[in-house]
């Protein structure tokens, strides 16, 4: 319960972070174009996170997830290769502006999206999957529709018929990787959309096929993949998934943070002027290798492909010794560039064994004057609790907040953080 509480600040300062990006403008324009101005959305609608413009509740959830999926800073599951949040959170947030719900059915709700999108993701998601599709795209209705069904108390079969509708809703490629363009900031947004559909579609009394992941022509068959035997069910009540959820300290692709890591040691621990560089070897697994837009030295036309680029994100680690988003907003810089340029990425054999169990890195970067300057992860290093409520004080200082959602984060400060560190100061401004 505790860590499904981080998940929604760490989700929030990420949507609050985001709101002057063009592709969160856009978003937001066609919301307010679909839904106009009704006064009866005070109890229909939800509210834009940000503002207090409140749109169709579809609308609220798609623009809500959108910004938070932004700043390529959302947090991770490993095993589905996803970020569960973005396609999860949004969704909770707009039927408690519906329901009368409290902060623990909140997070239970939360937590019912996380293992149904982590459980499925880990069985269909594999590197060439993931080369093709994109996998909150492919898993994100899937995990919306188990939250919706669990915070509308949606009986065994309405539930079972959400979660069949919402396989069908499956989106995003990954073409955008190639191209730098804005495909991926939509696609969760999509994702959760579709899967709160699925839960009202249910909710309303339509069926959903029984084979829609097991059939002969259901999600798995699709994706050439075996049906799990024996069954995922019963879940472990010792095991949750959303406690190997895993927050970002850098704001980038999962595949280049352990890479990033590294190279601030490197920076930190060394005497190193990046002039003087000649050459940077970056090993990492197979996966890191292979994701779309991560093995890309240049030249980089958008933020989304520094975001992604292993090799940008060692270079500005090793120029400016942080990891600072102003940075990625510069993504022409030259400096950048030709130290991305002297880059290059290693397939490494152990590395990729330990994955996704752990998901390690290491770098030897030489100088002019044959210096060599090594440091090496077993395993990406987390942003821990501290620095995510950090990251949420300043994201949202100023913000306008709407009541429902203050309620609902006064309730979890007060039954999960200590003192009135985030909300009073959110009050304040």
């Amino acid at each position: 319960m505790a860590k499904a509480a981080y998940c929604v600040l760490d989700f929030l300062s990420c949507a609050n972070a985001t709101q002057h990006f063009s592709w969160v403008a856009q978003a937001r324009q066609v919301a307010i174009n679909n839904s106009g101005i009704d006064p009866s959305w005070s109890t229909g609608g939800a509210t834009l996170i940000g503002s207090t413009q409140q749109v169709s509740l579809q609308d609220a959830v798609f623009v809500n997830s959108v910004a938070g999926h932004s700043l390529v800073r959302d947090d991770m599951h490993l095993a589905s290769v996803s970020h569960l949040g973005v396609a999860v959170i949004p969704v909770a947030l707009a039927l408690a502006e519906q329901n009368q719900v409290s902060g623990k059915q909140l997070l239970e709700a939360i937590i019912c999206g996380y293992e149904a999108g982590a459980k499925l993701g880990a069985m269909l998601m594999d590197v060439e999957t993931a080369r093709i599709f994109r996998p909150t795209g492919l898993i994100g209705a899937f995990a919306a529709a188990a939250t919706a069904a669990k915070l509308n108390n949606l009986d065994t079969e309405a539930s079972a018929n959400a979660l069949g509708f919402a396989a069908n809703y499956i989106t995003g490629l990954n073409e955008w990787a190639a191209w730098g363009s804005d495909d991926m900031y939509f696609h969760p947004g999509i994702a959760a959309r579709n899967g709160l559909t699925a839960a009202q579609l249910a909710q309303a009394g339509a069926q959903a096929a029984q084979g829609s992941l097991d059939g002969k022509a259901g999600l798995f068959a699709a994706f050439t993949k075996a049906v799990p035997t024996p069954p995922a069910l019963p879940f472990s009540d010792s095991d949750e998934e959303i406690l190997r959820v895993f927050f970002k300290q850098v704001p980038a692709c999962n595949y280049a943070q352990t890479a990033a890591q590294v190279a601030l040691r490197v920076k930190t621990e060394n005497t190193l002027v990046a002039d003087a560089i000649t050459s940077i070897n970056i090993n990492v697994p197979y996966a890191a290798a292979h994701y779309p837009g991560c093995d890309y030295p240049g030249p980089f036309t958008s933020i989304l492909q520094a975001r992604m680029s292993i090799h940008f994100n060692v270079a500005s680690a090793l120029l400016y010794g942080d990891f600072d988003d102003g940075h990625y907003q510069d993504f022409a810089s030259e400096e950048v560039r030709i130290l991305a340029g002297l880059v290059s990425v290693t397939v490494n054999g152990m590395l990729t064994e330990n994955y996704p169990a752990m998901q390690g890195a290491s770098i030897e970067v030489v100088t002019q004057s044959d210096e060599n300057f090594s440091a090496s992860l077993a395993d990406v290093v987390p942003a821990d609790f501290e620095l995510v409520m950090s990251r949420y004080r300043i994201a949202a200082t100023g913000k306008p907040v709407a009541e429902t959602h203050n309620l609902l984060l006064q309730e979890l400060n007060s039954s999960f953080f200590s003192g009135s560190l985030i909300i009073n100061d959110h009050q304040a401004s």
